[in-house]
């Protein structure tokens, strides 16, 4: 249980945070969804990632409506586990799919997240 505790303390990784200073997951929001069950926490992230890492897989790979769909579908998800940059990034996306900045944005987002998430299951 103490390594559940210290896992979820803030990690060291001042070059994993946004530029805006937020971290890539809101903690606190994920606790409320998970109602504290830090297991329960990992799992989601750990299905988080890998679900973001499909998308961007099919993100790069279609376009138009398809792209806008898929954006969607990322920016719900990341708006379930708190990953607000991502959610951010995604809803650009899925507003104007054929914006290669917006693609871009949605990549850094994710690999941001994901080397968050990555430092949390340690």
């Amino acid at each position: 249980m103490a390594a559940l505790n210290i896992a979820f303390e803030a990690p060291d990784n001042a070059g994993g945070m946004s530029h805006s200073g937020e971290k890539p997951i809101d903690l606190v929001h994920l606790a409320r969804q998970t109602m504290g069950d830090k297991g329960l926490e990992l799992d989601v992230l750990q299905m988080f990632a890998r679900q973001a890492r499909a998308s961007m897989k099919e993100l790069a790979t279609c376009e138009g409506a398809a792209r806008a769909a898929v954006a969607h579908r990322l920016k719900g998800s990341a708006q379930s586990v708190g990953a607000t940059a991502v959610s951010r990034t995604a809803a650009a996306l899925e507003d104007n799919p054929g914006d290669a900045i917006a693609l871009a944005g949605v990549a850094a987002a994710v690999v941001e997240a994901e080397n968050f998430i990555l430092k949390l299951c340690r």
